[in-house]
């Protein structure tokens, strides 16, 4: 009987273990996607940060334009 009972704990623990494998591997996955689309998303920022410099830039650092009076005023 201590053997069959051994047995069950043994069975036990190598189904916990397989379910503790399985949840690793799907958390590593979605960890390296999450760290993909950081990436994808800085990279983004710092396209989009460098188009509004670029924007300002061009208007002569203006931030407020579309706010002026038109010149005949």
């Amino acid at each position: 009987m201590a053997v069959d009972a051994l047995q069950a704990r043994v069975d036990e623990l190598e189904s916990r273990l397989a379910w503790q494998d399985q949840t690793i591997d799907e958390l590593n996955t979605a960890i390296a996607e999450q760290a993909m689309a950081i990436t994808r998303l800085e990279d983004q920022l710092k396209l989009m940060s460098q188009r509004l410099k670029s924007v300002s830039e061009g208007q002569g650092g203006a931030t407020t334009a579309g706010h002026e009076p038109p010149p005949h005023y």
